[in-house]
């Protein structure tokens, strides 16, 4: 849900049984400063102004009262999940996790899925970049897997993403996930022209989540390409900005 408390931003807070020290949320793309096709709060890097993602960055830590800069990381749509703080700034991976209060975890997206973790007792966090080939590929796996606590111990948040009436891919994206479980095929439904499906990365990502014990999981539904007003869509507009999901640990014993 929105929170208007939040300064001028317009920001998602995860409604999830999180423990009171998680702290969480995602930007959409209004309350910043950038211009024409990033317009507004782009906190992405690549082609807009240096100094107005700088600024739109700042008020999102102000916003938010973040511990820290965020702990950016260089996407890839890969599976690589890298614990944080790490020695060198921005690595390459698509997701992080974290032990250390303090620390906060975030990936950027315009279409794909940020997923968020924590566990029940509030001792390690994470967040997971997942377009459909970091889900074929297991980047929420890699992620539960390094987080070090028995999935059924943590909670999952799926944050806005392309939706399944936008989402139109060919065989070989519904194949990279029938051939791994023939229940995926429930999150795909025909195209207009042969060859093409409408996949659900919604579906997908409880799937996969589901399959490795992760069952309680919140969020999911929000369509990126359906608000423009709200929302960055790199399907919908090509050259676009970025919005982020964050995630850290307040300090303080877990409750």
């Amino acid at each position: 849900m929105s929170d208007p408390a939040a300064g001028s931003l317009d920001l998602l807070f995860p409604e999830w049984p999180a423990p009171a020290r998680v702290r969480a949320a995602c930007t959409t793309r209004l309350g910043g400063v950038s211009q024409g096709v990033y317009a507004s709060l782009n906190l992405g890097r690549s082609g807009d102004d240096s100094a107005a993602v700088s600024e739109n960055r700042r008020r999102v830590r102000q916003a938010l009262g973040l511990p820290a800069e965020p702990c950016w990381i260089r996407q890839v749509h890969g599976v690589r999940a890298v614990q944080m703080p790490q020695a060198a700034p921005d690595p390459e991976a698509d997701a992080s996790f974290t032990f250390e209060p303090g620390v906060v975890c975030a990936v950027q997206a315009a279409d794909c899925m940020p997923v968020l973790f924590c566990d029940r007792a509030g001792t390690v966090v994470a967040a997971a970049h997942a377009g459909w080939r970091g889900l074929a590929g297991g980047v929420l796996e890699r992620t539960v897997a390094a987080m070090g606590v028995p999935p059924g111990q943590l909670l999952a948040w799926l944050g806005p993403a392309i939706g399944p009436e936008a989402f139109e891919v060919g065989e070989e994206v519904r194949e990279a996930f029938v051939t791994a479980d023939a229940a995926a095929a429930g999150a795909f439904r025909a195209g207009a022209v042969a060859g093409k499906h409408y996949a659900d990365l919604f579906a997908l990502a409880r799937m996969r989540l589901a399959q490795v014990g992760v069952s309680q999981v919140s969020g999911g539904g929000l369509s990126t390409h359906a608000d423009p007003a709200r929302f960055y869509s790199y399907r919908r507009d090509g050259v676009t900005g970025r919005m982020a999901a964050l995630i850290w640990l307040e300090p303080g014993a877990p409750s």
